[in-house]
Parts: C-alpha cells; structure tokens; sequence
C-alpha cells in the first residue's frame, strides 16, 4: 500500500490567521504602552497641579497683583507658629506715582502719614484677588485711605485651616501690626458678606478685654451666626456647598461659631451696614435684625444701616459699583 504525500498549504489563506492573532497582540502591546503613558502624563499633571501650579500662581497673582493696584505691596505675616498669612497693602491712590519701585519699608512708614486705614477682612470663598474685593481697594485707595487685604488662614497663599479662634488670631494680628505703624490714624475694619463680619465682632470684643475700642467696623452683607430662617432658593443650596462656608457657620449648634449677637450687644464702637435689597442670601431683613440689636445697645446715631437699592443688580457683592457708596464711606469715616 504506497503512502499518500501531503502537501503543506502554505498558502495565504492558511497564513491569515496566524498574522490576524499576531496583529491583536501587537495592538494589545501599544495600547497598554499608551494606556502606561497617559497615566504617567496623568500624574505628572496632578503633580504640577497640587505643588507647582500653586506657586506659580502666588508669584503671579500675589506678588505682581494686579495691574490696577500697582501702589500696593505684596507680604506675608507670621500670627503663630506655621501660619503665614499672604497680606497686600495699597496706599492711598495719589500717592501711586511715589510708590513705583518702593520697598515693603516705605509701605509701612506710609501707615503713619495720618491718613486712615481700612482693614478689609474678606469673605469664606475665594482670595483677596476676586475682582470684587479689587473693587473694593480701589474705592478706599481713590477716598485717599490706606487699604489692608489679608487672606485668613487656609485661603489664597495663606497656610493653615481656617477656625473661629485662628480667624480671630489672624485679625488680631492684622490689627496690631497696623496699630503699631500708624499713629494715631483712624483704623476702620470693613468685613464682607458670608460671616467674615461675625469675625470682626470677636475681634472687638477681644479688644475691649484690653481696654481698646475700635474706631470704626463696617459689615457688608454679613451673616447672622445664630439659628435664622434663610430663604432656601437654587442660590443658597450653591452657596452652602462652597468649599470653607461650613467653617465659617454652625446654625442650629450649641455653640456657634461666630456669637454675632452676643458680640454685637457687647460692642461699642460706631458700626456702619451696608446691605443691597437684592442680596439673594442674606435677606434684608436679617440685616435690619442685627442692626435693631446693635442699635440699641448703643443707639441709632452710632449704628447705621444703609441700603442699596435692588433694582441696581448689586445682589451679594457688587456694591463697590454703586456711586453713592464713596460718599457714604467718607461721611462714616468723618463721623468717628
């Protein structure tokens, strides 16, 4: 029986498997290869991200602030150990000219040129370089007064956490160091909306411990830190989830963080709200409360609330805008 010759097939046919199962492999190889190389540049990014992109952005927006303000200086304070608090100065707006080229040394002995000096103590979100506190600087500056801008502990370039006793700490130092720069000037504290207010408050009350009281504070749209019954609105749930609003309210504790209240019946210096009808957290009438109470703790002469209109669209931070607030600032200051 004669045995039968095969023939290998080597045709392509019977090649094409073969080379289909090598291509898979080859493609499953590079995918892998990119799938290794996006989660490299993936964490490269995360890396300049979280300890890069920070410092550029404090040598960028801090230390070269923007252009607008080119009379102020960029500093830092040291209110306790492993606290740094990122601070500007501008000085009034006539003296821009004297400023170009000036060192922190020629800010601090501008402090004692007699004119005022506004501390403004800004709110829980954001840094002293949103365009609404800008705003703010340049209506003090152009008044002819001197402007302080910290960020408080845990905001902007400042280190740290934010709570009640080291926002206290942080303006308490704030104060004394303008305080020990500034002769007899008028030092007028200016706390915006969202509680930063309530931290002014503390700071008085600390002070009058001392036996100091404040020349001046003037509260934007400040908080009530005591249980209040805001109008619950798309804007207030928004709002209430921003990063830093818990650390700043404790409404429905035992123990609030900022006692407003109670530090406002303890106050004695002349107080000055400030308040747009609009204002889409804080209603008026909150407002009208805290002005009732401080009021009669002292009287009505000494405790103003001023209104803004709410058609004009200012709502939580856009008084700055409003004309009439350079001559409400200026008599308020005359006042004291």
């Amino acid at each position: 029986m004669k045995k039968r010759n095969v023939k290998r097939d080597d045709s392509p046919s019977v090649q094409k498997p073969a080379k289909l199962q090598q291509k898979k492999k080859e493609k499953t190889s590079t995918s892998w290869k990119k799938i290794i190389l996006l989660s490299l540049g993936a964490a490269v990014m995360l890396g300049f991200s979280v300890y890069i992109l920070p410092e550029l952005i404090q040598q960028v927006v801090f230390m070269y602030r923007n252009f607008s303000l080119n009379h102020t200086v960029n500093m830092y304070f040291t209110p306790e150990e492993g606290i740094s608090l990122g601070v500007w100065l501008t000085v009034p707006d006539d003296q821009w000219k004297e400023a170009q080229g000036k060192d922190l040394s020629w800010y601090e002995k501008s402090l004692g040129n007699g004119s005022p000096v506004f501390i403004y103590l800004h709110g829980n979100t954001k840094n002293r370089a949103a365009p609404h506190r800008i705003g703010v600087s340049k209506v003090l500056s152009a008044l002819g007064y001197h402007v302080l801008v910290p960020d408080y502990r845990g905001f902007g370039d400042s280190t740290g956490e934010p709570t009640e006793d080291g926002l206290t700490t942080d303006a308490l130092y704030v104060y004394d160091w303008v305080k020990a720069r500034s002769g007899n000037s008028l030092v007028v504290l200016w706390d915006t909306h969202s509680g930063q207010g309530l931290v002014s408050t503390n700071l008085a009350v600390k002070l009058l411990e001392r036996g100091v009281v404040l020349d001046g504070v003037i509260l934007e749209g400040a908080f009530n830190a005591a249980p209040t019954n805001l109008p619950v609105t798309i804007f207030y749930w928004f709002y209430w989830s921003l990063p830093g609003v818990k650390y700043m309210f404790a409404a429905g504790t035992k123990n609030p963080v900022f006692p407003s209240v109670e530090n406002l019946k303890k106050m004695k210096s002349p107080v000055l709200f400030l308040h747009s009808e609009d204002d889409p957290f804080v209603p008026i009438k909150v407002i009208e409360e805290m002005h009732e109470i401080a009021a009669n703790a002292q009287s009505k002469d000494r405790v103003k609330l001023e209104r803004f209109d709410g058609s004009k669209g200012y709502l939580h931070n856009g008084l700055y805008r409003d004309a009439k607030l350079p001559g409400v600032l200026k008599d308020f200051v005359e006042s004291l």
